[in-house]
């Protein structure tokens, strides 16, 4: 099984990696052996690189992990930091987002009576609103269903369902895809569709599906009539700029239809096969004006890197194709991008933590957090906020686990009520709060989903799924393994050692 994963073009890259990081030391050290001045140079080197770090507009934890490893490495830890510390996205990868995100803005024009009515039902979200709408541009909607997806198959029957009634176009766009039963049943639809006449296209992020499907996919996709994009192919050379990947999980049909949450296209997402026990994942199902965004999101990152564009106005629905859909509350897709020096996925968080009074209902697979996230999980618990986070019970990567871990207990000190689901792994991002507010998307607490990768989302506002998902959370809350101080303090030993963790968090 394993060999039928490992292809040519993953075994090339590796040695090409391999051969770079053995002659890029062999170099250095064989410079050092005859020049000490080299090695003053580069300790200089090193030095000003805490000092540019330490001006520039960075998140402190950020800071602080980099500041500590150059220290510890003096020699190449300056080096280390030029190669692989940079957050930004490649000056052609922001270009040609930038660019096509200009082209869309006058597409994404919040509805002045749609915004006065969330205003007056609850004149705190507006401010939560206004604030995602002023960093990503994505307005918020009524006249939107809603159905909330407690688990991946619940909602792969359902993608099913609606996949067989597109007339128009289906879009795809997921972080893995991999082939099996749930992928061969899309895939078997989406042929027939192409047949039909229909327009079917689907970006797959490259390294998140490079282990499970075969170098030539997107060929083999383009050769059924599937428009296919692999983003941001993955290239043998020691570069930050491989960090970005799609991480968004989009299904789009007809413009009327969309579907996001952690769920990939995979069998373990919907627990046709077994890995790390039962697999809990969360999604949802738009159904009217809101819509949109997602199609929008789509096409933005399709036009910027395909020649065969899009026109967004060729797919939106005409009005009367989504007045129909009553309105539940109100929704407010959102695009999480690194192009940008603002961590929206991180600050919806805290916002719905700072406004809350009773209670907030977390998953997240991961709980690797900076500083503010910490301090405001902090501050809700010591209010007297309900606060309570599901992690897996059952990992799928045993050092991001422990690093998780390592930031309990602060947490468990403040209050905060923490869970491991003890059936499996839990992969399911979703926040619900007070009954008013709620988040299911696609954005880990940890690192690489808050500052490098790309995500989506949906907020909820007084909307009929946030009761739902309360209902799931508290549902899993009692299937799950509550965790206390004392499971977690092993003494000093173990806090040292999970300090250090956490400083090397920041590459994880």
């Amino acid at each position: 099984m394993l060999l039928k994963k490992i292809n040519y073009r993953i075994a090339l890259i590796g040695i090409i990696i391999v051969a770079q990081l053995v002659w890029g030391i062999l170099f250095l050290l064989r410079i050092l052996d005859y020049s000490e001045w080299i090695s003053s140079a580069l300790s200089v080197f090193s030095i000003l690189v805490v000092l540019f770090l330490n001006m520039k507009e960075e998140n402190a934890s950020y800071k602080i992990g980099w500041i500590i490893l150059i220290m510890a490495l003096p020699v190449f830890g300056g080096l280390f930091y030029l190669v692989f510390g940079n957050k930004r996205p490649s000056r052609f990868m922001r270009s040609r987002l930038s660019m096509e995100h200009e082209r869309v803005l006058p597409l994404l024009i919040q509805d002045r009576e749609t915004a006065e009515g969330l205003e007056s039902i609850d004149q705190r979200a507006i401010g939560t609103s206004r604030y995602v709408y002023s960093q990503s541009d994505y307005p918020v909607y009524g006249d939107t269903m809603t159905k909330y997806y407690p688990l991946g198959e619940e909602m792969f029957d359902d993608m099913l369902t609606e996949m067989e009634k597109a007339q128009h176009y289906i879009f795809f766009e997921y972080f893995i895809i991999e082939q099996g039963v749930m992928w061969d049943r899309m895939l078997e639809i989406l042929i027939r569709k192409v047949q039909d006449g229909l327009d079917v296209r689907m970006i797959y992020d490259d390294v998140g599906s490079m282990f499970l499907l075969p170098g030539d996919f997107a060929k083999q996709m383009e050769g059924y009539g599937i428009r296919c994009m692999a983003f941001n192919r993955f290239r043998p050379i020691l570069s930050v700029v491989m960090n970005h990947r799609d991480h968004r999980k989009i299904l789009v049909i007809d413009g009327n239809t969309a579907f996001t949450g952690g769920i990939n296209l995979a069998d373990e997402y919907i627990n046709v096969k077994e890995r790390f026990g039962h697999w809990k994942d969360t999604g949802i199902m738009l159904k009217g004006a809101g819509v949109w965004s997602f199609t929008v999101m789509f096409l933005e990152m399709w036009n910027a890197f395909r020649d065969d564009r899009g026109d967004p106005r060729e797919y939106r629905c005409k009005d009367g194709e989504t007045a129909g859909y009553s309105s539940e509350g109100f929704v407010q897709p959102f695009s999480d991008s690194p192009l940008d020096n603002e961590p929206l996925g991180e600050n919806i968080y805290i916002e719905i933590l700072s406004q809350a009074r009773d209670y907030v209902y977390i998953f997240t697979p991961y709980l690797i957090i900076d500083n503010e996230l910490q301090t405001a999980l902090r501050m809700a618990a010591k209010r007297g906020v309900d606060v309570r986070i599901v992690t897996p019970g059952i990992p799928d990567k045993k050092l991001i686990f422990r690093i998780t871990r390592s930031n309990y207990l602060p947490l468990l000190r403040a209050g905060v009520r923490i869970y491991e689901y003890t059936p499996g792994f839990m992969h399911a991002k979703s926040y619900t709060c007070d009954d008013r507010i709620g988040v299911v998307g696609t954005v880990n607490m940890d690192y690489r989903s808050l500052y490098l990768h790309f995500e989506c989302g949906v907020i909820l506002y007084g909307n009929k799924s946030i009761m739902r998902i309360r209902e799931d959370s508290l549902d899993t809350i009692q299937k799950s393994t509550e965790i206390f101080i004392e499971d977690i303090d092993k003494g000093f030993l173990s806090r040292v050692f999970d300090a250090i963790l956490r400083v090397f968090a920041i590459l994880f």
